[in-house]
């Protein structure tokens, strides 16, 4: 009997839940959504605080250009959040500090090695460096910076995919070479599957998560581009210009994941380079990848997936610091025939 084939499903909401409870697991081995939540009150919390920190985050603060207009009623509320977030992580330390008195955490064994009980056993030795504050400081960016990049990412892969339903039926197909149906993608496999490599190459290539990159300060004086640059100033590269070039890209509008064959890790110079480069480059860059990688090539692996009709995916793009569609995707999909035997056992 063939697979029902799942009605639309807005997608950007279940990436998004996903990606905060990997983070969380990384950080304090919990999960706040889904089923089977240990703590509901304790989920409640988070994901209120996490509603209001990305509602905020979107807002525009005219007043930090423009002292005139600057409100201080948002002012207030960017503090109320923040005094929120620091009460919530404070606790999660709290409670990683008690487990680890009262369990022996000398022992290799007991050792869950989250985030914060790999820097509480920093913090015995180097206790200045390692204090309450930068742990939370820690905590917050992987939480605020390795979610809606990540998220947008997948949204945009997928998007692309549906389509190019030939691209699609290629990855999948060197997914099912390479894997199997036995067992899900592994980690280890990335490596192994330059097809998917390249299609996230090019996703990011033409929808870089971060457009511009964090600013930079010029520590002397210097010319860029025939511009004369003062030192001591703030400079922004603008990374979507430079991934999008046709000057250093051939057709850099249309979607060609073959062009990154051969491409030694997807760098080709300094012409893509999504996560920054260099000294400054972004530090969650293996562990972004790794996500796109495992989340994309699981869903092509297991499930047919769709467009909700004759129409093809709204491509535009919304505003804000990081490159979001305007429009969340949505997708019909039904599991594989050749992954249900896989699929009953989860």
């Amino acid at each position: 009997m063939p697979a029902r084939i799942r009605e639309s499903t807005e997608l950007r909401t279940m990436f998004f839940e996903l990606t905060l409870n990997v983070m969380m697991r990384m950080i304090a081995g919990k999960r706040y959504y889904g089923d089977n939540i240990a703590d509901l009150e304790e989920s409640k919390r988070f994901k209120e605080i996490h509603k209001e920190t990305f509602k905020l985050a979107g807002t525009p603060c005219i007043g930090d250009y423009l002292p005139l207009f600057k409100s201080k009623k948002l002012e207030n509320m960017l503090i109320k959040c923040q005094r929120k977030r620091d009460e919530f992580m404070q606790g999660l330390i709290e409670e990683h500090r008690r487990r680890r008195r009262g369990s022996g955490h000398d022992s290799e064994t007991d050792r869950k090695n989250t985030l914060i009980e790999v820097l509480l056993g920093l913090q015995e030795s180097e206790p200045v460096y390692y204090n309450d504050e930068i742990i939370k400081g820690l905590m917050l960016i992987m939480l605020l910076a390795g979610t809606d990049t990540t998220v947008n990412a997948i949204e945009w892969a997928l998007s692309l995919l549906l389509n190019h339903q030939e691209v699609l039926e290629k990855v999948q197909k060197e997914i099912d070479k390479h894997v199997g149906q036995e067992r899900l993608i592994e980690e280890s496999d990335l490596a192994q599957l330059p097809c998917l490599s390249n299609i996230i190459n090019e996703t990011m290539r033409m929808y870089p998560p971060s457009p511009l990159l964090l600013p930079h300060e010029s520590s002397e004086k210097c010319v860029v581009g025939g511009f004369h640059i003062p030192q001591g100033t703030i400079l922004f590269a603008n990374l979507w210009a430079i991934q999008n070039d046709p000057k250093l890209w051939a057709d850099p509008t249309k979607f060609k994941p073959e062009r990154f064959e051969g491409v030694e890790r997807g760098r080709d110079g300094f012409r893509l380079m999504p996560f920054g480069s260099g000294r400054r480059g972004c530090p969650g860059e293996g562990l972004g990848l790794t996500m796109f990688g495992l989340v994309l090539g699981s869903m092509i692996q297991c499930f047919q997936w769709m467009r909700t009709g004759e129409e093809m995916v709204d491509m535009t793009e919304g505003a804000g610091l990081t490159l979001s569609k305007a429009q969340p995707l949505h997708a019909k999909c039904r599991p594989r025939p050749i992954m249900f035997n896989l699929l009953s056992q989860i």
